[in-house]
């Protein structure tokens, strides 16, 4: 009886350690984009992670047909949705339980986190809008509404007005 188990046990941790291999990368590529960290430089995102990952392999044998992958994704995006950082009064720093970070400096950097969230979701991961909606709380309405200004905010990002140079043209009055 106890080989059997241990044999069992075995066996999960291959499954899982199979699982990892495949979807580790993707699962941190979006905890980077989450946390607008640079890809080299993630500290948060490899955390939010090995939560993730931790949180699926301890559900791994009640998965039962279950996508791990999505629960992994799930428990990541609520995660993050749960310690989302409120702004620090000063410009270029974000304070969390105590710890200054650099801000933000990623591809979303000029995103808010909520934005940075459903973006996420929506187009990097695929995640419909109605599951992205109730994943988050949020009704089907504010997630599409979010997610357009937030692709809007990407692709076409706002400028700060600079000093005009000496051989600018001004329009005629």
């Amino acid at each position: 009886m106890r080989d059997r188990r241990v044999a069992q046990g075995a066996g999960r941790d291959q499954e899982f350690e199979a699982f990892v291999a495949g979807a580790a990368g993707r699962l941190l590529l979006a905890a980077t984009l989450l946390t607008a960290e640079a890809p080299d430089a993630n500290p948060r995102a490899r955390r939010l992670l090995t939560l993730a990952l931790g949180h699926t392999y301890a559900r791994w044998h009640r998965l039962r047909g279950e996508d791990p992958y999505d629960c992994a994704r799930q428990y990541l995006a609520v995660r993050f949705a749960h310690t989302l950082p409120h702004p620090h009064p000063h410009k270029h720093r974000h304070r969390l339980l105590g710890r200054e970070r650099p801000a933000p400096c990623g591809p979303l950097a000029g995103l808010g986190p909520q934005e940075r969230l459903i973006l996420v979701l929506r187009m990097y991961e695929g995640v419909a809008e109605e599951q992205t909606a109730a994943l988050l709380g949020l009704t089907a309405e504010r997630v599409h509404t979010v997610c357009d200004r937030a692709t809007s905010l990407v692709l076409h990002p706002v400028r700060a007005a600079g000093p005009r140079t000496a051989n600018a043209k001004v329009a005629p009055s």
